[in-house]
């Protein structure tokens, strides 16, 4: 099988990442990478990868079909749009930029060109939630009212470009990007009608270190979602909850588990006697009361993120992250950053929502 040449616009973290992942790929096959700065270019010529002298040399390069991008935030159109005129496909990284209007412009570039163009969003293949996608499908839990999902470390936001607000740096567009899309994956089937956002400055006044967004959904259910760079003792990754049950994932990595526990039939918790008095309402349940499931895990494989787009160049398959999915992701990034803002809950037009069939 004939690979596909792909070529990387910047190397550092996430453009190791990303070379690291081509030369380890079944249909692609890395070119070399383009940086401005000399000494990545040094690097990857250390690594045994070309360096290409200058963009345009890049882009010039007709065994090269496709670009990953991955810059600083307030770079990715100029760069997209570019790549897309030389005739290349494209991928961005997260956050495929910093507003819908600029978006619109990195979309009309690509039909213009005849070209794909996409986001890299491979936080669709991680276990918790892929597991929670599955929880809420199972229709285990009665009506579902609310799902939470969270990251939480301790080491405050980085201190190179994202923490800059010019570069588009902050948690709203590093993580919470990741965690809007994933929110609506488990939620395909209800349009949203409102948004509240708070966001936290606690050492970072230039950008948000850390925020929590309520996406309020039609029929009731809330998606909440909390990022935060100042918790040194983390909170469940998902928790979902229903008139009939519960679901819990207590971490995100390899080792993870999805939980789920309903209300057996004819079982209901028994009032408690605690120091200070004695309650029905907040009694835990005894496990006699309840059943309890687990969901298998998955074992997705984040090549074929790269497998598909490949392919959707071809012609033989549609690209997993859509332009109107790219839309829908960047209004309420906007949406967040407004109601911050007025310090309100906003009404929200969903307009690229489409039910899940």
């Amino acid at each position: 099988m004939n690979k596909t040449g792909c070529a990387v616009i910047g190397y550092g973290g996430m453009g190791g990442w990303h070379t690291r992942n081509l030369l380890a790929s079944d249909v692609c096959e890395l070119r070399g990478i383009y940086d401005i700065d000399p000494a990545k270019a040094e690097l990857a010529e250390r690594n045994g990868i070309r360096a290409y002298g200058s963009r345009e040399e890049l882009l010039a390069d007709r065994s090269v079909e496709l670009v990953t991008i991955v810059t600083p935030n307030d770079s990715h159109e100029e760069i997209a749009v570019a790549a897309l005129g030389a005739g290349k496909n494209v991928i961005c990284e997260k956050p495929v930029t910093l507003s819908s209007e600029s978006l619109d412009r990195m979309t009309a570039a690509a039909e213009k060109a005849g070209r794909l163009f996409t986001v890299h969003q491979n936080r669709r293949w991680d276990c918790d939630y892929l597991m929670m996608k599955e929880a809420y499908r199972s229709g285990r839990f009665g009506t579902v009212f609310q799902i939470e999902s969270r990251i939480q470390g301790s080491r405050g936001v980085p201190g190179d470009w994202r923490s800059r607000a010019a570069n588009g740096g902050g948690m709203i567009f590093d993580w919470g990007v990741h965690l809007i899309d994933q929110m609506l994956g488990i939620v395909p089937d209800r349009k949203i009608v409102s948004v509240f956002c708070r966001c936290e400055h606690v050492t970072c006044a230039e950008v948000d270190d850390g925020f929590r967004l309520d996406i309020g959904f039609e029929g009731g259910l809330v998606g909440h979602i909390e990022v935060g760079t100042h918790n040194f003792y983390a909170l469940p990754r998902f928790y979902l909850t229903g008139t009939a049950g519960s679901a819990v994932i207590n971490d995100w990595r390899d080792r993870c588990q999805c939980t789920i526990l309903r209300k057996a039939e004819g079982g209901d918790a028994r009032p408690v006697i605690t120091a200070a008095g004695m309650t029905k309402t907040m009694a835990p349940r005894d496990l006699s009361t309840l059943e309890t499931y687990y969901i298998e895990r998955p074992d997705p494989d984040v090549h074929d993120f790269y497998r598909n787009f490949t392919a959707a160049m071809r012609g033989k398959a549609v690209q997993y992250v859509t332009h109107p999915q790219m839309r829908r992701v960047m209004a309420l990034m906007e949406a967040a950053f407004r109601s911050d803002r007025l310090s309100r809950t906003l009404r929200f037009d969903d307009v690229h929502y489409t039910p899940d069939r």
